[in-house]
C-alpha cells in the first residue's frame, strides 16, 4: 500500500522560505516520478514541481521553488524561496509510475504565507 506523508508547512512572513518535505512508503521510491502539487479553496489543485524517476536530483522551478529526490530515505523536498501570500495553498505529495497518470496523494500540508 502507497504511503505519502507529507510535513514541514506552517504559518511563515512574507519572504521567508519553507522546505516541506514528503516521505514515501510501499513503493520502490526510485522508479516514481514525484510531484508536489497546491489547492487552495475553490480552485483546481495545479503543479507546482515535479522530478522524474532515477537518481537523486534537484530541479528548480519558476526561480522559487526547487523540488529535490533523496531515493535512500525515500523522500522528496520542495523548498520554497521569498514566500508571497500567493503562496498560501495546501500543498500536496504525488507519485506516479508515468506522465498522465493520476498517481497516489499524501493529505496534503498546509503553508500560510501572511505577517
Amino acid at each position: 500500500q502507497v504511503q505519502l506523508v507529507e510535513s514541514g508547512g506552517g504559518l511563515v512572513q512574507p519572504g521567508g522560505s519553507l522546505r516541506l518535505s514528503c516521505v514515501a512508503s510501499g513503493i520502490i521510491f526510485g522508479n516514481y516520478i514525484m510531484a508536489w502539487y497546491r489547492q487552495t479553496p475553490g480552485k483546481q489543485r495545479e503543479l507546482v514541481a515535479q522530478i522524474a524517476y532515477g537518481a537523486d536530483a534537484a530541479t528548480s522551478v519558476k526561480g522559487r521553488f526547487t523540488i529535490s529526490r533523496f531515493n535512500a530515505k525515500s523522500t522528496v523536498y520542495l523548498e520554497i524561496k521569498s514566500l508571497k501570500p500567493e503562496d498560501t495553498a495546501v500543498y500536496y505529495c504525488n507519485a506516479k509510475r508515468a506522465i498522465g497518470l493520476d498517481g497516489d496523494w499524501g493529505r496534503g500540508t498546509q503553508v500560510t504565507v501572511s505577517s
